[in-house]
């Protein structure tokens, strides 16, 4: 890139941002793209496959397609490093990527299960660690982190995917506190059920049915699941707006609850939570040494 290119480059880039999102060549990833880009932002749109991510979003001479697998680390770097030299900086880093693996847990594979945990856990950590360099020299940006209420409360048939989901969650908490002295705020994302790609053949994987005892149930949560496909009451383009505003703030919050399906999650977690410290309150007081 010579001289006079980035130098045009900045001057065009006054008063937007830089958008770097993965997983854009489909689903929630796309309709972040197509906001940001809207709101006359800069993108950086990631994918496995950098041709379908442009004919997923269309051309526009603010994006910028790169190919990113996100558990490959060095897939990472490299995807950070084109959107630094094309755009100068990252502004808003959207950990979307993502796919789901269902099972029983004793079906599932421990390869499935490693899997899971590659792309919606490690995955985002890969991209983060390639990119706080980055935002830690501005002093400045955003982690968005897009997690799911399966993050908040688990449930049978989500094993691997609650798994990474409240690993990613109890990260992202975590690495909040490390940066924000930094300049860099965090924000995780806890989407309900939203009509995105994430339910099609494409997104979700079923373990194979090997063990009687769980044979009828499995027959009967692959089927209530697949017929949710497309029925999803939550709308991704809305989401995708949401996130655009949030991200203006001066404080986002830490999690955002996307959807009434979510608030409920939210609601009914911190009712049971509290109703579980309360449960053996005198008991789980009393354990202290008595030399104390």
């Amino acid at each position: 890139m010579t001289e006079q290119h980035t130098t045009t480059e900045n001057d065009n880039m006054a008063g937007k941002k830089v958008w770097f999102i993965t997983g854009a060549g489909r689903g929630l990833g796309t309709d972040i793209v197509k906001s940001a880009l809207a709101a006359g932002h800069a993108v950086v749109a990631t994918g496995r496959n950098a041709e379908k991510v442009t004919q997923a979003v269309g051309e526009n001479e603010n994006l910028l397609a790169v190919k990113l697998d996100v558990t490959d680390p060095a897939d990472a770097t490299a995807a950070i490093r084109a959107a630094v030299d094309r755009f100068g900086r990252i502004d808003v880093l959207v950990n979307n990527a993502g796919n789901f693996y269902a099972g029983f847990f004793e079906e599932i594979t421990p390869g499935g299960f490693r899997a899971q945990i590659e792309t919606t856990m490690f995955g985002p950590m890969n991209v983060a660690r390639a990119a706080l360099p980055v935002l830690r020299a501005q002093r400045s940006g955003l982690l968005v982190t897009i997690s799911s209420t399966a993050g908040l409360a688990g449930g049978e048939f989500l094993t691997a995917y609650a798994a990474s989901k409240f690993g990613v969650e109890g990260w992202a908490e975590s690495l909040a506190q490390e940066v924000a002295p930094f300049g860099i705020r965090s924000m995780i994302v806890e989407p309900g059920f939203f009509r995105t790609e994430l339910l099609t053949p494409e997104s979700t994987s079923y373990a194979e049915s090997t063990i009687e005892d769980y044979a009828e149930r499995t027959e009967q949560t692959v089927k209530a699941w697949q017929s949710m496909d497309g029925q999803q009451g939550g709308d991704p383009a809305k989401l995708a707006d949401a996130l655009i505003q949030l991200a203006e703030f001066d404080e986002p919050p830490l999690r955002f609850a996307a959807g009434a399906d979510a608030v409920a999650t939210f609601e009914a977690r911190a009712a049971t939570l509290q109703d579980q410290a309360n449960a053996h309150r005198e008991l789980s007081s009393s354990l202290a040494r008595d030399d104390a």
